[in-house]
């Protein structure tokens, strides 16, 4: 690990202008930049502690209603506190289970959510210094287009990269149009909306997302939606806990006489960024909550995946399991 410079952050205004300088970082749990930082993979020559913050600014940590309906998830909650609480399980029950379905006890504890939607990829050949990497090192290649790519990305892929986004939180998030509440080194205030906040690679894989440098989540705001509390999270992996997602999904369905009146279906395992599935939605609406509908939906969610020679398999993984999470959330 190379020396860099530490200090905590007083506030969120202090933050965004220490952040804004090339070469920074912010940490909180820490429980992805400092792995890569071991690895060699991200080498910051300041980092910025931003835990302290919510002394100032306990709403950073929050989890609150919103007039409208809607609820604002602090960006610095921890994901089993927002996991495990009552409202977010009530009315968004696709984030509950996304976040408690995630790494492990010890790490959701540490974890928090505006880390968690920032995480970086789990690509082996990004993690492998020794390894060229465009989303590392841009312009030295993809070695998992024709080495490697069984856990890879099937949609949202360029000649360059084809690394999936590894969050589950990001799918629901992403399901249910959430916006993110950024803050500046201005000290302006800024929304994006989350499914246009995660870039795809094109010829920029080391371009990940929209944030400017020193630009800091403050919080996640979560629309109100009567689809939302019949929603689920289906998660696929190679065991049963502390496993990374080869395909998931988080769906949510508004039934009412037995016609669809709003659908929703996210992602992850799949692409290259939290994946919404805005056709199979529209394939959906209007019609009766059948078997039938849902295969044909999923069938339109995956038209235009490319597989490459180690992950074909996730084509029709994917689409057994949107299925399942429709089927499930219809009765």
């Amino acid at each position: 690990m190379q020396p860099f410079d530490y200090t905590v952050a007083p506030d969120v205004d202090a933050a965004t202008r220490a952040g804004a300088v090339p070469g920074t970082r912010f940490v909180a749990g820490g429980t992805n930049l400092v792995d890569l930082m071991k690895l060699g993979v991200e080498a910051p020559a300041h980092v910025v502690d931003v835990n302290a913050l919510t002394v100032r600014d306990p709403s950073l940590a929050a989890i609150t209603d919103l007039p409208d309906g809607g609820m604002r998830l602090g960006a610095l909650a921890r994901m089993s506190d927002t996991g495990w609480d009552a409202r977010v399980r009530e009315r968004y029950p696709a984030v509950s289970e996304s976040l408690l379905l995630a790494a492990s006890g010890q790490l959701r504890n540490m974890a928090t959510l505006g880390g968690n939607v920032l995480q970086r990829t789990r690509c082996p050949y990004f993690r492998d210094t020794g390894t060229p990497c465009n989303k590392r090192e841009p312009g030295s290649g993809c070695p998992s287009i024709p080495g490697h790519n069984r856990e890879n990305a099937v949609l949202g892929t360029s000649k360059h990269c084809i690394a999936t986004h590894p969050s589950d939180l990001a799918v629901a998030l992403a399901a249910f149009d959430a916006t993110l509440r950024v803050r500046t080194p201005g000290g302006t205030d800024r929304a994006i909306a989350f499914t246009e906040f995660h870039l795809t690679p094109g010829d920029h894989p080391e371009r990940e997302t929209v944030l400017q440098p020193g630009e800091f989540i403050t919080a996640i705001d979560l629309p109100p939606l009567a689809a939302a509390r019949h929603s689920t999270y289906r998660k696929v992996r190679d065991r049963a806990s502390y496993a990374f997602a080869l395909v998931s999904a988080a769906v949510a369905l508004d039934v009412q006489g037995g016609t669809v009146r709003d659908a929703r279906i996210a992602m992850g395992g799949l692409a290259t960024k939290p994946w919404r599935a805005r056709d199979a939605e529209r394939a959906l609406l209007g019609g009766p909550a059948t078997d039938a509908n849902f295969r044909a939906a999923a069938e339109v969610a995956l038209k235009g995946a490319v597989p490459y020679s180690e992950n074909a398999f996730k084509i029709e993984m994917a689409k057994r399991t949107i299925v399942r999470a429709l089927t499930e959330v219809s009765v």
